[in-house]
Parts: C-alpha cells; structure tokens; sequence
C-alpha cells in the first residue's frame, strides 16, 4: 500500500513554493516518493499558467508573480483568502481506470467534506465549460472544478514527469480585494477555517483512496534540489519571462 508524506505547512514566497513542489515531482519520478501539503503565499502573488506571460496581468494588483510549470490561467495566492495544496504521485500509484482523472479524485473528496459541513459545493461536468474571461483560472469552468451557485471556488493543475504526477491546486475561502469579482467559500454563507478543512479534507481524501497520509518531513535531497530549482529556474528572468 502506498504511503503518504504530510509534509509540514509553509508560508513563503512565489518563486521557493514552485521550486518545492517541483522538487517533489522528481522525488515521486526517480524514488517513487509520495507527497501532500498544504501551504500559503507569504505576500499576495499571481502565479501565472506556463503559457501565459506577466503583461497578460495587464495593470492588476499587486505586482508579485512567478510563472508556474503547469497549465492554466491566473491565480491569485492571497493569505488568508485561498489555501493551496499539492499532492505528488509516483507513477506506479497515478495509473487511473479509463475514464478517472486525478483531478476530480482530489476534487471529489474535498466536495464531500465540504458538503459535510453545510457548503453546497457541486463539481463542473462535462458539457458545462464555461470561459468568462480571459486572464483569470477562476473565470475558467472545466470538468472537476468545485462551484458555489455558479462560482468557481476549486481548482487545480498538473505537471507529469515520466509517469509521475504533480497536483497542485488552490481553494479559495473568501473574497480577495484585489480580485472583488471572485467569490470564495465564505460567500455561500458558511466560513470554514482553513485549519478545519485541512483535516476535514485530507481525512476524506485518505478515505476514497485507501491510502494512509503519515506526517513527514521533506529529505536533504529534496530541500538541495528545491534550493536550486528556486534559484536557477523560478527567480530566473529567462523562466519568468517565456512564453
């Protein structure tokens, strides 16, 4: 049975959380490692979707960014308005049955918790796409997305590396200032702490899966290689700036 690492909680900056989160999907690809976190952004950045580019931002606040090695659009990772988590899969766990992604596997769970605790969260089907703008993930409904009346407050990207999977995705638990358009958890009328939906939801998740998620700690391999990656790659003009 595979084992998952709950790795500790971390707040800090755009560049160090994409390099970490990087560094565990090559620990899920090369030592078939397996990983879960959640975390938050130590001051308000976008995290711009790998074909998108920083004057796609046109003039919105504030200024921080980094541009993530997964698909998408715009988010913006705002504390302690959104929670975003990341979950690394090693090949030999991430085959699914035809049909079954890993995006609503995690998206399901985090549903039924919700649903638990009064939020009539519903997942986006097939047929039901919508694109109401151009520049923000949220204004962006796809198959596995968890919606509130109509507003997207789940969602989530990947990165795959021989065979291995990285899942990040960002939950959004109330209304940020500076994107006043985007409704969160707390607008349905029921607030959960953010503290509450990491058990809450990690529990379900362990779950439907099967799969008990052990607290654990990153390895020196990992930490070196993240270092690395941060400086090389995710504070890297060349990166930040491709298109």
């Amino acid at each position: 049975m595979l084992s998952f690492r709950r790795l500790p909680d971390l707040v800090a900056s755009g560049p160090e959380q994409m390099a970490r989160d990087e560094a565990l999907l090559e620990s899920a690809a090369e030592r078939g490692i397996a990983a879960f976190r959640f975390y938050q952004w130590s001051e308000p950045t976008w995290s711009l979707g790998y074909f998108q580019a920083s004057a796609d931002r046109g003039d919105r606040e504030p200024h921080a960014w980094v541009r993530r090695a997964s698909g998408g659009a715009g988010i913006l990772h705002h504390a302690p308005h959104e929670l975003t988590y990341s979950v690394a899969i090693p090949a030999a766990a991430a085959i699914l049955p035809k049909g079954e992604n890993w995006i609503c596997r995690v998206h399901y769970a985090l549903r039924d918790f919700l649903k638990r605790m009064g939020v009539p969260a519903r997942s986006v089907v097939c047929g039901e796409e919508k694109k109401l703008g151009e520049f923000l993930c949220f204004l962006h409904h796809t198959p596995g997305d968890l919606v509130i009346a109509g507003a997207k407050v789940v969602g989530s990207a990947q990165r795959k590396l021989r065979g291995a999977i990285l899942q990040h995705g960002t939950i959004l638990l109330s209304r940020s200032p500076f994107t006043p358009e985007l409704p969160g958890i707390a607008e349905s009328g029921r607030t959960i702490d953010a503290e509450d939906i990491k058990t809450g939801f990690l529990d379900e998740l362990s779950r439907q899966l099967g799969w008990p998620f052990e607290s654990g700690d990153w390895t020196e391999e990992e930490t070196t290689l993240a270092r690395r990656i941060e400086r090389e790659k995710y504070r890297a003009k060349d990166w930040n700036e491709r298109r």
